[in-house]
Formats: structure tokens, C-alpha cells, sequence
């Protein structure tokens, strides 16, 4: 137990550390916040992880044995690392929910493992609990990520995103080992600040220890599905809060780019029209959705609507991307498409894009459409292949 502790204290100090680079790279901004309630938190939150991080694995952290790949999204927050011979992934879902301070409020969550902490008299109730408080009070979780981007909503998004990473990964053991962590592409509608997320991510990986490298979403997904085929490919990741796409031609990634609608836009726009929270729409899509069957309700009909618009809409911006750009290269045969992320996993997706194809005329032909082997990893598995052959810095 004593190196346990020795771990905990050398981690609360990174997060001490990174707090302060974190808010001097938001100029202008007073702290609202007090860091002695985080670290307090901190604290709370990974000695419980000491004795059970993560209960779906049923495991206790170690330290990295290596690199690292990183896939911070819009809903999950994926760790995916070597482990004798294998690629173990961990994650955690990216959203938290506050309820008001009590004694007695903070017995309970304490008694119930539940991952939280204190902060301007509420409780901030993060991942996947956070979710299971919002189904109960019949209202929606709050996200640190909008769009796939660092949310301009939540003064403490990052404080959030900080929090889940320290508790799915520990310090290198070795100073300046590589982190490579998936970036969105520039989104075609100009929304957000690719440039300032990017760099508040690598600053607070760099603190705890590690060489951050970032790569595109869409690459990444390349990386850890098309290997037989030469890294040459499209590689599309359906998130929460975006589409991410990369053109790739033997492994170099010749278009990249975004349109921020995903996963959230349909459950926010269904429960608009039927009136339930998009939580409560999310845990229907997740657990019941088949775009093969015929809607049975109200919630299964609009989730089918909504579904046809993202697809359509993103293959019209892959029409209009690809035959904009003077940069594709000539390809001599058909290239796949392989589908990821979590809104690319209800039965029926890919064979609606693969259908949906032949309304869009692409400057390039398509061999196939198949999704990726492990949908919701493959952007953290494909940046552990970038990190893998990246030079630690000596």
C-alpha cells in the first residue's frame, strides 16, 4: 500500500501542476474554482481506483508498459494500451452530472464507489454514474466535449476531461514516453478552434509525463482497420459529437476534415420531437436500435428519420470535399470505407451507408463498406499504432 500512496501523491501533484498550465492558457479567465476541493476530490477518486479502477475490468491500474494511445470523444473517453501481446482498452464515459452538497449525499456516494467531486457547494457525479443520475432525475447529463470539441458551455469541462484521464492512466514509468491522442479534422462549417483544443490536451498530457503526439480521428480509424490493404482506405469515425473523415493513400492522410453532427444530434433532436431527454433516447439507441427492423414507437421512428439524415449528410460532404480538392491522388483500384465510433454500431448502419451510396457520385470507387472490428476502440487502438512508432525523446 505504501508505493499505492507514493503513486496517489505524485499524481496529485501533476494534476496540481496541470491545473495551473491549463488556466494559464485560458488568458483572462478568473480561477472560479478552489484547487484544494479538486485535489480533495483527487484524492478520493484514485484511492478508490487503487483499490478497483475500473469495475467493468474488474482490474487494478498499472502503469503504462509503453506507449499510449488516447481517443477523447464527445461520449467515451478511450485508454488503449500493450499488454502481452494484446491491446487492452479502458474507458469512461465523458459526461457528468452536479447535484447539491450534503453529508448525507456524500456518504452515499462514497458507500457506492461512485466517481465524483466537490466543488461551489455541488458534486460533480463524473462518467458513467453520471448517466445513471440523469436517467433517474429524468433530465440529461452535461458534456465536456460539444461537437467534438472542448466545450465553450462548461467552465469545468476541462477539469473534467482532466479528472477521467487520471483515472484510466498513471505516469509513464519512464519520463517522456509517447501519448498519441485523436484530433478531430477542421470542421467544413468553421465551427470551433481545432488549434486550441489540441493544444490544451497536449499541455496537460505533457505535465503528467508524457511526449504528446496527436493524430486525425479519421486516420487513426485507417491505421487500426486497413492494414491489408496498404493503409490506403477511408476511414470515417460516427462519434457523439462529429464525423470525422480521412481519404488515406498508403498511409498518408491526403484529406482530412469534420461535420459536427453525430450521435448527440440525434438524441437531442428526437427528444425534441417526442418529447423525452436525450439520455433517455440514448440508452434506447445503445441498447434496442436496429435500423433492419421497422420502427415499433414513436422514439424508434424518429431515431430511423434522423439516422437517414446524418448518413445523408455526410456522404453529400464527402461528395462535395472530394471532388473540391485537387490534392487525391491517382488510385489505380477500388478502396474500402471502414465505419467507426459508437453511432456507426446499431444494427443496420453500415448496410444503410453502403445503400445510401449510390445517391452520391464520389471521385473515387468504392470497393466496400464494412465496420471496424472494435467500432468503439479503433481510434484509441489506431493512435497506440502511431505512438508505437514514434521515438521516446531522449
Amino acid at each position: 500500500m505504501a508505493a499505492d500512496r507514493t503513486t496517489l501523491q505524485e499524481r496529485l501533484e501533476a494534476l496540481k501542476r496541470a491545473e495551473t498550465g491549463s488556466e494559464a492558457m485560458l488568458e483572462g479567465e478568473k480561477k472560479e474554482f478552489s484547487l484544494e476541493s479538486k485535489i480533495a476530490q483527487a484524492e478520493h477518486s484514485f484511492k478508490k481506483e487503487v483499490q478497483s479502477r475500473d469495475r467493468e475490468e474488474g482490474e487494478i491500474a498499472e502503469s503504462p508498459l509503453g506507449p499510449v494511445g488516447l481517443d477523447i470523444g464527445t461520449s467515451h473517453v478511450i485508454v488503449a494500451q500493450n499488454e502481452r501481446r494484446y491491446i487492452k482498452t479502458t474507458k469512461q464515459l465523458n459526461a457528468f452530472f452536479t447535484i447539491p452538497h450534503s453529508k448525507f449525499a456524500k456518504d452515499i456516494l462514497v458507500r457506492n464507489d461512485v466517481f465524483f467531486f466537490e466543488q461551489d457547494g455541488l458534486y460533480y457525479i463524473v462518467g458513467y454514474s453520471a448517466e445513471n443520475f440523469a436517467n433517474m432525475f429524468d433530465t440529461d447529463t452535461r458534456r465536456s466535449i460539444k461537437q467534438g470539441l472542448l466545450s465553450s458551455d462548461e467552465k469545468e469541462g476541462i477539469t473534467v476531461i482532466q479528472a477521467i484521464i487520471l483515472s484510466l492512466i498513471q505516469k509513464p514509468k519512464r519520463l517522456g514516453e509517447i501519448l498519441c491522442f485523436g484530433v478531430p479534422g477542421e470542421p467544413i462549417d468553421g465551427l470551433g478552434s481545432v488549434t486550441y483544443h489540441e493544444s490544451i490536451i497536449k499541455m496537460f498530457i505533457s505535465r503528467i509525463g508524457f511526449t504528446p503526439i496527436s493524430i486525425n480521428e479519421g486516420m487513426a480509424v485507417v491505421l487500426s482497420e486497413l492494414a491489408e490493404h496498404d493503409y490506403t482506405g477511408i476511414g470515417i469515425s460516427i462519434g457523439g459529437g462529429m464525423c470525422n473523415v480521412c481519404l488515406s493513400y498508403l498511409s498518408f492522410p491526403v484529406l482530412t476534415y469534420s461535420i459536427q453532427m453525430g450521435g448527440d444530434y440525434i438524441d437531442s433532436s428526437v427528444g425534441t420531437v417526442v418529447g423525452v431527454p436525450a439520455t433517455r433516447v440514448k440508452s434506447i439507441k445503445e441498447k434496442e436500435l436496429s435500423l433492419l427492423a421497422k420502427p415499433k414507437d414513436r422514439i424508434t421512428t424518429a431515431l430511423h428519420i434522423f439516422y437517414n439524415e446524418l448518413i445523408q449528410k455526410l456522404q453529400k460532404s464527402m461528395e462535395k470535399v472530394f471532388s473540391a480538392s485537387n490534392k487525391l491522388p491517382m488510385i489505380s483500384k477500388p478502396i474500402p470505407i471502414v465505419l467507426s465510433g459508437g453511432s456507426a454500431m446499431p444494427e443496420g448502419f453500415t448496410e444503410k451507408f453502403h445503400k445510401s451510396l449510390s445517391k452520391v457520385r464520389l471521385p473515387v470507387e468504392i470497393s466496400s463498406v464494412h465496420l471496424a472490428q472494435d467500432p468503439l476502440n479503433a481510434t484509441a487502438k489506431g493512435a497506440l499504432i502511431m505512438a508505437m512508432t514514434e521515438d521516446v525523446p531522449e
